[in-house]
């Protein structure tokens, strides 16, 4: 078979190749023919040369007797070719689309210190998009941050941004004004998890922090920035879970002070 590797390339099965090829070569016959003639089993040749028709490719010539099948001349190829051309196109926007949403530019960096936190909230800006944080300390309201501050929750509010906070219990005891001054919608964490890290979630961002302070920003920070639409989805839905678990404010149970 010359051409049979040919014919696969352009999209027909191996079978349907050597059964394409024999017809060319060989002209019309009956199945039992073409089998012999192609290699192909009886059997798989019956199933390939209906798919052939169904291609446009081979042609029944119905007889007395056994029916005889034909090769469509091969121009038929072309049109064959150019008419998956043509239902490539058609679907090639909605691919493209598919492909941008799942290979969307994912990246990772990391900032340090108040400079650090700066270009985070430089970037949430950027975004515009309401933030959700855990494990939050008022860290946003270091004193070297303040002027910085004002000018963000200015631009914050211009663009519509709502803050959805779970503070860490102490936040309550240590730096009260910071719930009232971000605003609602805010929940309280159980004194049993607080940590000196914090997860801010918005648009295709996640960013986690090490070295918070109630109220301040240690000099130690370090901000850990990824960005994947994915993965952010992801914690959004994980921070629905635990704010949907704790209770108002104010309806929480105070904890025990140990003796």
């Amino acid at each position: 078979m010359i051409h049979a590797d040919l014919f696969q390339t352009l999209g027909l099965s191996p079978n349907e190749s050597r059964i394409y090829e024999a017809l060319l070569t060989f002209g019309g016959s009956g199945v039992s023919t073409i089998a012999l003639r192609s290699g192909v089993h009886r059997r798989n040749a019956y199933d390939a040369i209906h798919r052939l028709i169904e291609k446009g490719l081979v042609s029944e010539v119905f007889s007395q007797g056994e029916t005889i099948y034909e090769a469509v001349e091969p121009g038929k190829l072309m049109e064959f070719v150019k008419e998956k051309e043509r239902l490539l196109d058609a679907a090639l926007p909605g691919l493209f689309s598919t492909y941008r949403s799942q290979r969307a530019v994912q990246r990772a960096y990391i900032y340090k210190g108040v400079e650090g936190m700066k270009n985070f909230l430089r970037e949430a800006l950027k975004v515009g998009e309401d933030m959700y944080e855990f494990g939050a300390k008022g860290a946003w309201f270091d004193p070297r941050l303040d002027t910085f501050l004002r000018w963000f929750l200015v631009e914050a509010k211009k663009k519509k941004m709502t803050f959805h906070h779970i503070f860490d219990w102490e936040v309550q005891e240590k730096v009260p004004h910071v719930p009232e001054i971000v605003g609602k919608p805010y929940k309280f964490a159980p004194k049993a998890y607080t940590s000196e890290s914090a997860i801010e979630v918005f648009g295709d961002h996640v960013v986690t922090f090490s070295g918070l302070g109630f109220g301040k920003v240690e000099d130690d920070l370090t901000i850990f920035v990824m960005v994947s639409p994915r993965l952010a989805e992801s914690y959004r839905i994980w921070w629905q879970m635990m704010w949907d678990l704790l209770p108002e404010p104010g309806k929480q149970k105070t904890p025990r002070k140990k003796k």
